[in-house]
C-alpha cells in the first residue's frame, strides 16, 4: 500500500461584513475543493500548507494550526491519501491561478460554499471551520 500526504487550508477573508473561502476547480479531475499539495522531504504541514496556497492561487495566509482536520481517501487503488487541513486568514486576497493545475478560483460566501463543493467530506470541514471563524 503506497501512502500520500498532503496539506493545505480553508482560506478565509472578510468582505463587505461576510466571510468568504477560497475555492479551486482542479484541472484534472474538474472538482471544486480547497488549495492543498504533496508534503515535501524536510517540511512541516503548516508550511506545505503555506506554501501549496501561495503555489497554487498566489495567495500569502496566516495559518491557524490550532484547526487540523484531516480527510483520508484511495484515490486509485493501492494507495491511502491523507490530506491535513487547517484554517488560514488571507493576507493579500487577488489570486493568480497556477496554470497546470488550477481551472478556475473563486471566493465563496461561506454559507454558499456547501452547493459548489464537490465532496461531502469537504463540506463537513467548512462546518468546522465556520463555526471557528464566524
Amino acid at each position: 500500500m503506497l501512502h500520500e500526504k498532503s496539506c493545505g487550508a480553508i482560506v478565509y477573508r472578510k468582505f463587505h461584513g461576510n466571510t468568504e473561502i477560497l475555492l479551486i476547480k482542479h484541472i484534472n479531475s474538474g472538482h471544486w475543493s480547497f488549495p492543498k499539495g504533496h508534503v515535501e522531504k524536510g517540511e512541516t504541514e503548516v508550511e506545505t500548507a503555506q506554501r501549496e496556497i501561495l503555489e497554487e492561487t498566489g495567495i500569502d495566509v496566516i495559518i491557524d494550526s490550532s484547526f487540523r482536520e484531516t480527510v483520508s481517501y484511495s484515490p486509485k487503488r493501492g494507495t491511502q491519501k491523507v490530506v491535513v487541513y487547517f484554517l488560514a486568514k488571507a493576507k493579500n486576497t487577488d489570486y493568480t491561478p497556477q496554470e497546470e493545475e488550477i481551472a478556475d478560483i473563486r471566493w465563496v460566501e461561506i454559507g454558499r460554499a456547501q452547493t459548489v463543493l464537490s465532496y461531502e467530506n469537504d463540506k463537513s470541514i467548512v462546518s468546522k471551520a465556520k463555526a471557528i471563524i464566524s
